[in-house]
């Protein structure tokens, strides 16, 4: 594909509009209203959404992550705490979380600090993993360079071996982060690139609703 196709490639926005006159105030409120909507349409993985973190080099690092529960207390997604965006996170607390409903025309960023979730709550979540999903967070040494797969094959081989089930404990480097949000974006695509965004930024003890030019 060259340049001039790229440039003809676009997506006009029609369905639905955003003002602040039908969100709530609360944006947790207001996350869980459209999540549920993205759940309804039947989209692939509305629990997706792309984490961005900074290291100590201040380069900027993204990948998909999967979300595990939100609450007024923050948004949790779990991984192995010694791959690259562990120790992001663990240099650089701040980050962000970024959804795309595109069958909605929707998209929602929160920005925050990362925390650690309990041991107690991690456990929780790691027991209810399929059986070879826990071998596997043994298996792997995510982020570190493998000389080949049969490599990685041969340690989930020796973890099933050490581990044949099916009570398999959680590996110490592996577990739960919350990000605590201090500000939301909701987006919704309109028509001729005039999208509706509005923000919600924490001040204080209040979320301050502001809409923000497209």
């Amino acid at each position: 594909m060259n340049p001039k196709d790229l440039s003809a490639m676009r997506q006009e926005y029609s369905s639905r509009r955003l003002s602040r006159s039908n969100v709530s105030p609360d944006p947790f409120e207001q996350f869980s209203a459209w999540f549920d909507e993205a759940v309804a349409a039947e989209i692939s993985e509305p629990n997706a959404m792309l984490l961005g973190t900074s290291g100590p080099d201040c380069r900027p690092s993204g990948r998909i992550v999967l979300l595990k529960g939100f609450s007024p207390a923050g948004f949790v997604f779990f991984t192995n705490y010694e791959s690259r965006k562990g120790r992001d996170l663990s240099a650089n607390p701040y980050c962000f979380l970024h959804f795309f409903w595109r069958e909605l025309e929707r998209q929602v960023i929160i920005s925050g600090r990362a925390e650690r979730v309990s041991p107690e709550e991690s456990d929780e979540y790691f027991a209810s993993r399929p059986y070879e999903s826990r071998i596997g967070a043994w298996a792997s040494k995510q982020s570190d360079a493998i000389s080949s797969r049969s490599e990685l094959e041969e340690r989930f081989a020796e973890f099933k071996r050490l581990y044949p089930g099916p009570d398999v404990p959680r590996p110490p480097f592996w577990g739960g982060f919350r990000v605590v949000p201090d500000r939301f974006e909701f987006w919704q695509g309109r028509p001729n690139r005039l999208h509706d965004r509005l923000e919600y930024s924490l001040k204080g003890s209040e979320w301050l609703l502001t809409r923000l030019s497209p």
